[in-house]
């Protein structure tokens, strides 16, 4: 419940019992059919670092203590296939299908997700970073991303040097129905919860940052919604050159 994303870290390591715990509670997650569709990288080299601080245009990501991208990884899968005697260049091998591409990457986020709990649990901080997929293809060039694997998620991990608000959130009726989605006439009635919400979400902003004004969440929404940005991280062609096929 006190979840938050920390960006600014101390300088302290991260001692190697604890990354071991955090591997393990990542390796712990669920993983449909036991295929194990993830892998994590994880990034010790400080130029490499830089690097990924570039995509995300974050300079705090190339100060982490501790750094790792997830991956959807079918090409370790692929490999334990042929050695078992599949064709994997035949139209019946399957671990490059949209169906697998969606599992794999649902894989690597609920690993990514058991290592951020287990972190918060042990008081470190962390955050999730969604800004490395900037430059999808420069990303798999700098870790030399084989073939049928593709970048989901980073996430930065070290000791607090911040204690933010906790972010508001939406109004549990707004998130959470009860046995069908809402119609029309029951979102209407959520009206006013929106506009309280709205108020929460602005002052929420104001108080961070007097200088730069934030507008209510409704108006976030609006302008996110009609924003280019999303169709230069499209991942089809991305993920069509890592061999999968995005059509099957």
């Amino acid at each position: 419940m006190n979840r938050r994303s920390i960006r600014h870290f101390t300088s302290a390591p991260i001692p190697e019992d604890t990354i071991d715990i955090l591997e393990a509670a990542a390796q712990h997650a669920a993983t449909s059919q036991y295929l194990n569709s993830w892998s994590a990288v994880r990034i010790t080299d400080p130029s490499v670092q830089r690097q990924l601080a570039e995509i995300g245009r974050q300079p705090y990501i190339a100060e982490a203590p501790l750094l790792y991208v997830y991956i959807v990884d079918q090409h370790r899968n692929a490999r334990i296939a042929a050695e078992q005697g599949i064709d994997v260049e035949s139209e019946s091998f399957t671990l490059n299908s949209s169906y697998i591409f969606s599992q794999s990457q649902n894989d690597a986020v609920l690993a990514l997700h058991a290592m951020e709990t287990a972190a918060n649990a042990l008081g470190l901080g962390c955050v999730i970073l969604g800004s490395l997929l900037n430059d999808i293809d420069r990303l798999i060039s700098i870790l030399k991303l084989p073939p049928l694997t593709f970048p989901v998620l980073g996430l930065a991990i070290g000791e607090p040097d911040q204690s933010p608000e906790r972010k508001p959130r939406l109004p549990h009726d707004m998130q959470f129905f009860q046995d069908t989605y809402p119609d029309d006439r029951q979102w209407a009635s959520m009206a006013p919860a929106l506009e309280r919400f709205n108020d929460i979400v602005h002052r929420y902003y104001d108080l961070r940052d007097t200088s730069k004004p934030v507008a209510s969440f409704s108006a976030q929404i609006a302008r996110i919604s009609t924003s280019p940005a999303p169709l230069h991280k499209c991942i089809n062609h991305p993920a069509e050159r890592q061999g999968f096929t995005p059509d099957r």
